[in-house]
Formats: structure tokens, sequence, C-alpha cells
């Protein structure tokens, strides 16, 4: 740090109350979390604890609840013959060790932890744990065949109830450990529950099977479903609010053999921020994107399965086209997100509310831009096309596994080679991989046959996913995108008009520049990102 950032940083501490050095000098960016740690732990002579790399002691976690832990910024982390260590970020905080003292009866030793890594660990321990204690209460209190009978129960008896809690408890620990989707699955002697998180599922708890009925009947009156009909599938939404983040649940539930499944999607509103700068383009994926969606007109297609972040790519590329001058509608199922300056329609097909009768709707409404959530059919795709080539910008998904096998499938729903030519513009495909969690990743040396997948010729050092509990023992955090970017240029519509293969597309791609996605997924591989076993699960099958 220099005299100045010093300086600065203690006019910033005298303008604000209670603010101390260390908080001042991270509000300025001047220092990170870990390095005013570390200079703690020398300062204070107490040890500093990566809370990542520890295994907490469960039964250490119990004996303070939750919000005594995030008052104070803290965590238990072990309990052994009476005195309880515990993590904080503020070794000068000893109203925080006093109140533990007091509340615990135990002695108390402190070491230092940097604040993310605490309020981490509490949404780790105490989001399961609180999730568990209300099933615990929940079958304790109750005798569960059928739980019909809490749609007649009052508000203050809805705010204390066993089921209401337990339902509350697993929705904020989903959106807590970012998951995308939640899983209720009934099975012959049990319930499990799985939380979908960066592509994966993993399961977080197994109540009895007793609470089923409840938890089924308490879903069904959040969003207003029939509790009485348990023979067909019914879908429904409700919107709420975690720690001040809007969430959307957009619930479905499944007649199974065993009981009614229900999976819960979490969508956040309001609270994303949609850039091309963050969809992870490489710099010639970048080049070409932008000189694709720069077209005045024709239509742009973004192929990949479910979950692969379609819709994100779609929303950054309207966030770059939005402008004053420029008439945006979308008609979409279901709209994930409310952007200002955009006509969004949300797709009603019990209303008659569908893809191709918004898309027709909305041609008469002088767009400038339109965005079809997803070309499901042929008459969707043939008025797409024909928009497209009146002189309107189209942007539309599509599921197929690369970017040349959309040309292929719009052909197969009856789009004539020559419409299909003249009216796309670029296909963009797109997956996205884990990327290895950076605590706990291990080197190795690649062998023949990750140097044959890899396309190496000689040994090169990359990484295995190990496991650790900053990333729940999977190895993983976090998800990267990785794209497949083809422009429709004279000499690909050339092929499309001559009704060329999808191979013979494909090769005259990547003599023009596109790069495979199983190619940008072995870069990641080789520079340390993700792992060889993503790149075979997402890319491979494809080569």
């Amino acid at each position: 740090m220099t005299h100045d950032q010093l300086d600065l940083a203690i006019e910033t501490q005298k303008q604000s109350d209670n603010l101390k050095l260390g908080e001042a000098l991270l509000e300025l960016g001047f220092v990170t979390e870990l390095q005013v740690a570390k200079a703690l732990e020398i300062q204070f002579r107490i040890p500093l604890l990566n809370l990542a790399e520890t295994e907490i002691d469960k039964d250490a976690v119990t004996v303070i609840n939750e919000a005594l832990a995030r008052k104070h910024v803290l965590i238990p982390v072990r309990l052994e013959n009476e005195v309880l260590t515990v993590a904080i970020s503020d070794p000068l905080n000893f109203y925080a060790t006093d109140d533990i003292r007091r509340a615990t009866g135990l002695n108390i030793r402190t070491v230092i932890s940097t604040k993310g890594e605490i309020l981490g660990a509490i949404d780790r321990m105490y989001g399961n744990e609180s999730a568990e204690r209300a099933a615990e209460d929940l079958s304790q209190e109750y005798e569960l065949v059928d739980f019909e009978g809490l749609a007649q129960i009052t508000e203050n008896e809805v705010a204390n109830a066993p089921v209401v809690r337990l339902v509350n408890s697993i929705i904020q620990h989903a959106a807590k450990a970012g998951a995308s989707d939640i899983h209720f699955e009934p099975m012959e002697n049990a319930l499990r529950i799985r939380f979908r998180i960066d592509g994966k599922l993993q399961e977080v708890m197994r109540p009895t099977k007793s609470a089923h009925p409840a938890i089924v009947t308490r879903i069904k009156i959040m969003c207003n479903l029939d509790i009485s009909e348990k023979r067909i599938p019914q879908d429904g939404r409700v919107n709420t609010e975690i720690d001040g983040r809007k969430i959307d649940l957009r619930i479905s539930v499944l007649p199974t053999a065993y009981g009614e499944k229900i999976v819960i999607r979490l969508l956040g509103l309001g609270n994303t921020t949609y850039s091309i700068d963050k969809l992870g383009l490489s710099e010639t994926n970048r080049t070409m994107f932008d000189k694709i969606i720069k077209s005045a007109n024709g239509i742009i297609l973004v192929s990949g399965p479910t979950g692969s972040g379609k819709t994100t790519t779609l929303y950054s590329a309207l966030m770059d086209l939005n402008k004053v001058e420029t008439n945006i509608i979308t008609v979409e199922d279901p709209v994930e997100f409310k952007m200002d300056g955009v006509n969004q329609v949300q797709v009603n097909t019990r209303a008659g509310l569908t893809f191709a009768t918004g898309l027709r709707s909305i041609l008469r409404q002088d767009p400038d831009i339109i965005m079809i959530g997803e070309i499901r059919d042929a008459e969707t795709a043939q008025i797409a096309m024909r928009a497209a080539i009146t002189g309107h910008l189209v942007l539309s998904t599509i599921h197929t596994n690369d970017a040349p096998s959309s040309i292929a499938r719009l052909i197969d729903m009856g789009i004539e080679p020559f419409l299909a030519a003249s009216s796309l513009v670029g296909v963009i495909a797109q997956r996205l991989v884990r990327k290895l969690c950076p605590r706990c990743k291990q080197a190795f040396r690649t062998e023949s046959s990750d140097m044959s997948i890899l396309r190496l010729t000689e040994p090169r050092e990359i990484y295995r996913a190990v496991g650790c509990h900053a990333c729940n023992n999977s190895g993983y955090a976090g998800r990267k995108a990785i794209h497949e970017v083809l422009p429709i240029g004279r000499e690909i519509k050339e092929l499309i008009e001559a009704k060329a293969t999808t191979e013979q597309i494909r090769q005259a791609a990547f003599k023009l520049g596109t790069t495979s996605l199983s190619d940008n997924a072995s870069k990641l591989v080789l520079d340390g990102t993700t792992t060889i076993e993503e790149l075979i699960a997402v890319t491979y099958t494809l080569e």
C-alpha cells in the first residue's frame, strides 16, 4: 500500500462511525479480506483458520442458533472438553464472545477467519440443519397419512406449523446454495430431497416417507393448486423473497408410482445483470458474436440442451440491442427476467397463446427486434423465417447438439433450404462446464488416453476434482460457458441451398474459423479451469 492510500483510508474511517481501519481499506478496495485476516493474526497472535479446508463439528454448530451466528459473523468449529472454538472475523468483538459464553456456559476460544468464509459456512451448516430439525419436528408432531387439513388451519398456526417451517427452510437452503431446482421424490420407504447445483443433482436430506403428504399439500397451497387432485399433473407458480432477493418459484407436480413428485424451479428476479462481457466468449468467438448481433435483419439461433444458458445469452444480446429507437418484443415461456424497455409476452397455452399465435400478433406491433423463447414446431419456425426475411431481426433458441445441426433441424421442420439460407445470419451453440474448485483441485500428468482426447503429442499437467467443504465435496464450484459460433456467410449459405450434409457444413465452418465446443472445452482443461471428465460428459460425444 502507498502512503496516499493509507491516508485516504484513515480519512474514510474518520467520516464513518465505528468503521475500523481494515474495513475502510476493504471498502476502498486496497486490500482483500484474507490480507486483513492475516494482519489480524499477526497483530493479536490468534490463529487464522481456513474454513473451506476445515471440517466443522456439527455438534458444535448446534450449541448456538443461526441468528446469533449471523449477528456477530461467527461460527462454532469444535467442541472439546467444555471449550468451544469459534471462528470470528473481528477478534475485537468482545460482545460476541460474552454473548456466546452466556448462551452456552462454555469456555470460548477464538480463531480468525474471513467474513466471506464465515457467512458461507453459516449458509452451509445452518441451512441443512434447520431443514432437518423441521423435518424431525414434523414427524414427531403428526402421524402423517394425509394432511389436507392444513388448508383449514389459521394464519398463526401456519407460521408455526412444522411442515411450513420445513418447506421454507428447504427453499431458503436451496436459494443460498445456488440451486436451480429442488426435487421432492417419494420412494417406497423414504422421501428423497435433492438440489440441482451447477447442473448436477445432489441429495441434501431424506426425511421419513410420512412427511410426504404434508409437504405436497403445503406446496400445493402455496401456489393455489388443487390439493384433492392426485391423479393428474399440475403446474403452478409463486413469488417469494429470500434475504432481500426476489425468487420466482415454478412448481410442477407429477403423479408417480409412490406418490406425487414435485420439482420446484428457482428463478431469480431483478438481481441478475446480463451482459455480453459476462458470457465468457473467447476473443475469436466474441468477434464473430458481435458481428452476428449487429445484423439489421435475419434470424439468430442459440442452440443447446435445457439448462445450458441459452436464455442468458439471448438476454445479454437484447441488453446490447435495447435502445430507445428500437422496438423489441419477446414471446417467452416463462418470462425469466423483466427488462426495462422491452415488451415481454408470457406464453399461455391454456388460453391459446402459443409461440406461433403470439408471434403472429406481435408482427402487427411494428417490431424491430423479436425474441422467441424457443422454436418448437414447424409453424413457429415458418413464421420466424418469414419475419426474418421481411426486415426483422429475430432471436430464438433451438434444441440441437451443435451449431451445424441447427440448420438440419430447421430443414427437418419443413423449412425450404433457400429460405433457411436467406434468413439465417448466425447460430451459437453452447454448453456449461463445471469449474474446478480452486481450493482442492489436484494436479496430475496426462496419460495416453487423456492425450488422445485432448489431441496432445506429449504429456501435460492438468487437474482433477477432489472435493472439500467449500465445494460440498463435489470438487467443483461454479460453471463456465463454452461456445461454438457459426456465422452464416456466403459460403455456408451456398452449402445450405445445395442441401449439403451437416458434416460438410461443419467442416466448412471450421475452415472459416469456427471453433468446436470440444476444442473450447479442451482449452479449459489445459488451463486448469475444468476437468477432462467434464469435457467428456459435455462435449466429447459430439466428436
